[in-house]
């Protein structure tokens, strides 16, 4: 059984009159950046809220066309090409991307950092690999990581990977980025309300069309039926980390797909992280973060930020959470 934290939405696609105005919601799944996107915008006509919806998919297009590693014409793949050789001028909307991602890296200390990318040539999740790394394959990836080695000028708005065989990639935390800028593109063009599920990294606006608030069902990690927990979420983001995506079986043990980049090995010890926020780039980097980090040294850290709360569950099925978090149990 897979246990983790599930994010239900909760809405209606109904019609009401509210406030002297008719408001229908719409909603559409499509593939992007490599994952499912569902996008759903509350607004007082059926076709204009299919035309939102198709300028928040052509806004999440640009962005994955800036930010894939995959892409030989982006511009995070020219940064790669020329690590350890030259600095590359970008735009300033990646090079803002890059330094929040750094200052991450530092709050942190190392549990986040988008120059992981080395460690994709040694762990393989798509049923490819047959055996373990070998501590040499470790130690050669681990030293082309780290967060310290991506020199930013603000001045030019270059960016400059030190070492040669260095990569950097935004898998941990440009899902998250990209529905914020939906979200930020639907509300300066006045849509009502909506949400932008990213993949599993989740943002909202304004309220249903019954004007009641948005909820996210927390299950209970022993039955994947039953909700222990509504919460609310007003203007805000969760993003959620699982060790039930992908993972490799060796000697009978379980090893997921996220990986610390300080030791080059399968963080252990947590099912799922969520966070909450009001930024969910910032939910989504936190995400991996905290469940690199563990329950003690990730809860410590997200109780000293302002506006941010978490819920862990252990792999022993256990909820933990962060000071501002309060259940209302079902139970």
């Amino acid at each position: 059984m897979r246990v983790t934290i599930i994010l239900i939405i909760g809405f209606l696609t109904i019609s009401l009159q509210s406030q002297d105005k008719k408001l229908v919601t719409v909603h559409k799944s499509m593939e992007l950046m490599g994952s499912r996107f569902d996008i759903t915008v509350v607004t007082d006509n059926e076709e204009v809220g299919y035309i939102n919806i198709a300028e928040a998919e052509a806004e999440i297009s640009r962005i994955e066309k800036l930010i894939s590693a995959w892409d030989p014409n982006s511009e995070t793949s020219l940064i790669n090409n020329n690590a350890g050789i030259k600095p590359v001028k970008v735009s300033q909307e990646l090079f803002m991307l890059i330094e929040r991602a750094v200052k991450i890296s530092e709050i942190t200390e190392g549990a986040f950092d988008i120059s992981y990318s080395s460690l994709d040539e040694v762990w393989k999740f798509d049923g490819s690999m047959k055996e373990k790394p070998t501590e040499e394959q470790m130690q050669n990836s681990v030293a082309k990581i780290g967060y310290e080695k991506i020199i930013l000028n603000a001045e030019e708005t270059t960016v400059f990977l030190k070492q040669k065989g260095m990569k950097i990639s935004f898998g941990a935390i440009g899902k998250g980025y990209a529905a914020d800028k939906a979200k930020e593109l639907m509300v300066s063009k006045q849509v009502e309300a909506g949400i932008i599920n990213a993949g599993g990294d989740l943002t909202t606006w304004g309220t249903k069309a019954t004007g009641e608030k948005w909820l996210i069902g927390i299950a209970n990690p022993l039955s994947e039926e039953k909700i222990f927990s509504w919460l609310p979420i007003v203007e805000s983001s969760v993003a959620t980390s699982g060790n039930y995506e992908k993972f490799v079986l060796f000697d009978g043990k379980k090893y997921t797909h996220i990986i610390d980049p300080r030791t080059g090995w399968p963080a252990s010890g947590i099912n799922s992280v969520s966070i909450f926020a009001v930024s969910a780039e910032f939910c989504d980097a936190l995400a991996t973060a905290v469940f690199i980090m563990g329950k003690e040294a990730g809860l410590f850290l997200i109780d000293q930020l302002a506006g941010i709360e978490a819920i862990l569950v252990d792999d022993n099925n256990k909820i933990h959470k962060s000071k501002g978090i309060h259940f209302e149990s079902n139970e």
